[in-house]
């Protein structure tokens, strides 16, 4: 009678960081390659100032910088603005360190973690969605850092660059420094990630220093801050504002939800979980707050000096007297626009579409689809509206990752508390092949959560005209009361709903055949 030995046991440090056992080999080519493959122990080495660094590079951006701005648009006061994003960032947070920890625990990046809810390829699913997210933020950042490039190249070489010939509605110098932005970010990122994490170590303190530089010569030029600080709100206290906080709220929320399913991909190199969550408690809330701060400090300053608000730093550096000052400001905005999108737009998505294809798609590979993607849905038009930029792409966004969010938090915190299979995550026949490697639970539960999220979204009036996509009814009427609280419903439903199916219908045993099928 013939007996078979058990797997050798994964290895568990003291700090409950595990890696594969010796002699574990994960060599199926439909789940596996180098960059799919948990990180060893020995080389997970990011400390609380790398995870720190990661927050605030990404958070100092030109996008985040102008989310205050929109706010104000929509009628809010200065204080209003900065509370909303201050409440959002700090309610993100939560699932940004809950889904985390799976990646210092085990070493695995997203698309890997969704299996062991999804399936091993079911987490294709939610992989792709958040992949195609950040191709669209990756043009919009993108586009960002070419118009900075744009501005630089204009105070540099004079009216001839700045006035060139249009191309397609913009100067043909214009489209050169978006295609030379687009191919720096290729350069920096085709090269690793511990190439990211240096970057990301050294600018971080130079953005906060060009930030606080930019306050202190508007401060002393304008003699003060302007009216705009004075300026009270044009919602006031009552329902006028809770109308407009509670959707703005979500889409403060949706502006991270996406780093929020993805921050695997950087905490699988963390050297604790204390480092991941101090970094990141410390690093989220707290840039993202200020930041909104110092952006409504220096855009009241603006209007106190020339007379109307300049929101966007890009503009108002090029109104400087100081020619190297303007050059200097405009590359630590380069820095930063580079900073936030290499890392927020396409680590992620270049692990997601190694997930798709391991076989043919590495990390490199990924990163180079999702420039091109980034590219081709021209998505920096949402950029120019604030009710379609905050209600309609971040909203809508927002709802669908937070009902992924809702299914990974249900499955690793609630059902299998925190214990996973590591091998078997890469492997048919295991306990996370389900049917056919999709688990329909969670794929019923995202579709439930997601409709539940987005189906009722609407497009406001103003003065009679109609803003964003929308049905002003709403897509499905009777689902519109939701839309206002589109990630919460999204992740909250999602999540019930997913505990409820697993309880009910647990899953049996994968099907016999996963093996032999090619």
């Amino acid at each position: 009678m013939s007996t078979t030995a058990p797997p050798p046991s994964p290895i568990s440090t003291a700090d409950g960081r595990i890696e594969l056992a010796e002699g574990v080999v994960l060599d199926d080519p439909r789940f596996a390659n180098d960059d799919l493959k948990p990180v060893p122990v020995a080389k997970r080495r990011w400390t609380t100032y790398n995870f720190l660094a990661l927050w605030v590079g990404m958070s100092h951006n030109i996008a985040t910088w102008t989310l205050a701005s929109g706010l104000v648009a929509l009628g809010m006061d200065w204080k209003q603005s900065v509370l909303t994003i201050a409440l959002a960032n700090l309610i993100v947070l939560a699932p940004v360190i809950l889904n985390g920890h799976a990646g210092t625990r085990y070493g695995i990046p997203f698309p890997v973690f969704a299996r062991a809810s999804f399936g091993l390829r079911g987490a294709n699913l939610p992989a792709v969605l958040r992949a195609l997210v950040a191709c669209v933020w990756f043009g919009i950042q993108t586009w960002i850092g070419g118009g900075a490039i744009f501005a630089l190249g204009g105070k540099a070489f004079g009216s001839w660059w700045s006035s060139a010939g249009l191309m397609a509605g913009e100067p043909w110098t214009e489209w050169l420094s978006f295609a030379v932005f687009w191919l720096i970010q290729v350069v920096v990122i085709v090269r690793g990630m511990d190439t990211l994490r240096r970057f990301e170590n050294w600018a971080a303190p130079l953005v906060i220093v060009g930030a606080i530089a930019l306050l202190i010569w508007v401060a002393v030029k304008a003699g003060g801050f302007g009216p705009l600080l004075n300026q009270p709100s044009k919602l006031g206290w009552g329902s006028g504002f809770w109308k407009v906080f509670f959707p703005s709220l979500m889409g403060m929320i949706g502006f991270w939800s996406t780093l929020s399913l993805n921050i695997p991909d950087f905490t699988r190199f963390g050297g604790s979980q204390r480092a991941q969550v101090r970094g990141q408690a410390l690093g989220l809330p707290t840039t993202m707050t200020l930041f909104a701060l110092i952006s409504v400090l220096v855009t009241s300053g603006s209007q106190a000096i020339y007379g109307t608000p300049i929101w966007d730093p890009v503009q108002l550096l090029t109104k400087l007297d100081n020619v190297a000052g303007t050059l200097l400001g405009l590359f630590i905005v380069l820095i930063a626009t580079l900073s936030v999108n290499i890392a927020a737009n396409v680590v992620s998505p270049a692990y997601d579409f190694t997930n798709l294809l391991p076989k043919y798609v590495n990390f490199r590979t990924g990163a180079l689809i999702t420039g091109v993607i980034g590219v081709v849905i021209l998505p920096w038009k949402l950029y120019s509206n604030p009710n379609v930029y905050i209600f309609t792409w971040l909203d809508t966004v927002g709802g669908l990752l937070g009902a992924v969010a809702g299914i990974l938090i249900a499955d690793y915190w609630i059902l299998r508390r925190t214990e996973l299979a590591l091998d078997e995550l890469y492997k048919p026949a295991g306990r996370y092949w389900y049917n056919g490697g999709w688990n329909w639970r969670a794929v019923l539960s995202f579709l439930v959560g997601g409709l539940l999220a987005i189906g009722g979204s609407y497009s406001s009036v103003t003065a009679g005209v109609k803003q964003g996509p929308f049905p002003v009814n709403g897509l499905i009427p009777f689902l519109k009361p939701l839309a206002d609280y589109g990630w919460a419903v999204g992740l909250g439903s999602s999540l019930v709903l997913y505990v409820v199916l697993m309880k009910l219908v647990p899953p049996g045993a994968p099907e016999a055949e996963a093996e032999a099928e090619a």
